[in-house]
């Protein structure tokens, strides 16, 4: 039962991870100020489609787990369709998401763009901090990001910089073509790509610690009671001698 009550508390955060992932960038998107690097390829084809953002991150992520498929040179089923679940979970929320902050006057001046920017930055830190802490299958953007350093021997991290490289220029490229404007990439761009893992390394250290308390709990009550009854028994043993 604990072991069930845990997988559901952890299901429960990264759904919600999920969801505020989706809402930063739906805030980003209202800015018009270019988004993060990682939905910069989904919002690409979205403006030059037609199509809304939502079919758009599952046709974009549907090509990431393609791409990981033919770097690693085998396929693994399972973990292609569980990715290919959570694309679609997260295509709907960014049309959830978008249709919530399209409920707000539309952000006319520099000044409120700003600022609806500055909002995105730190409502997906908070969606990553849920996402990474429930310790559930990655998305396959960052799927994709493990396979290039595992394929070209890179680090992590330099590796997270060439997909986001490679993301945003082919974005800009498609934007260019179809719509003569760079479109998804802009100065949000720049700005989401160095000051989201900043707010995600302050906020991670201070409050991921209750989260991953939370989904323990019933182990911490376990160990708690298991030293309680030692303690009691303890306690008898001396009264008894």
């Amino acid at each position: 039962m604990n072991h069930i009550n845990k997988t559901m508390k952890r299901l429960t955060l990264y759904v919600v991870g999920l969801f505020f992932l989706s809402l930063g960038v739906s805030f980003s998107i209202q800015a018009d100020l270019g988004v993060s690097p990682v939905s910069s390829l989904a919002y690409a084809f979205a403006l030059t489609s037609g199509f809304s953002v939502g079919i758009m991150t599952i046709v974009a992520n549907v090509l990431f787990i393609l791409i990981q498929i033919i770097l690693s040179k085998r396929i693994d089923l399972i973990d292609s369709l569980v990715q290919l679940i959570i694309s679609f979970m997260f295509g709907f929320f960014m049309d959830f998401t978008l249709f919530l902050v399209q409920l707000f006057p539309n952000p006319e001046t520099l000044l409120i763009r700003w600022l609806f920017l500055i909002i995105s930055l730190f409502i997906v830190a908070l969606g990553l901090l849920g996402y990474f802490s429930a310790k559930f299958p990655l998305m396959p953007y960052d799927a994709l990001t493990y396979v290039i350093s595992d394929k070209f021997k890179l680090k992590f991290s330099k590796a997270k910089i060439l997909s986001d490289l490679l993301n945003v220029c082919i974005a800009g490229l498609v934007c260019i073509i179809f719509i003569q404007t760079l479109g998804a990439v802009g100065i949000g761009t720049i700005v989401a790509a160095y000051f989201i893992g900043k707010i995600l390394g302050w906020i991670m250290p201070r409050y991921q610690k209750y989260l991953l308390s939370w989904i323990d709990k019933d182990k911490e009550e376990a160990k708690k009671d298991a030293s309680d009854e030692v303690t009691v028994q303890s306690e008898v043993s001396k009264v008894s001698s």
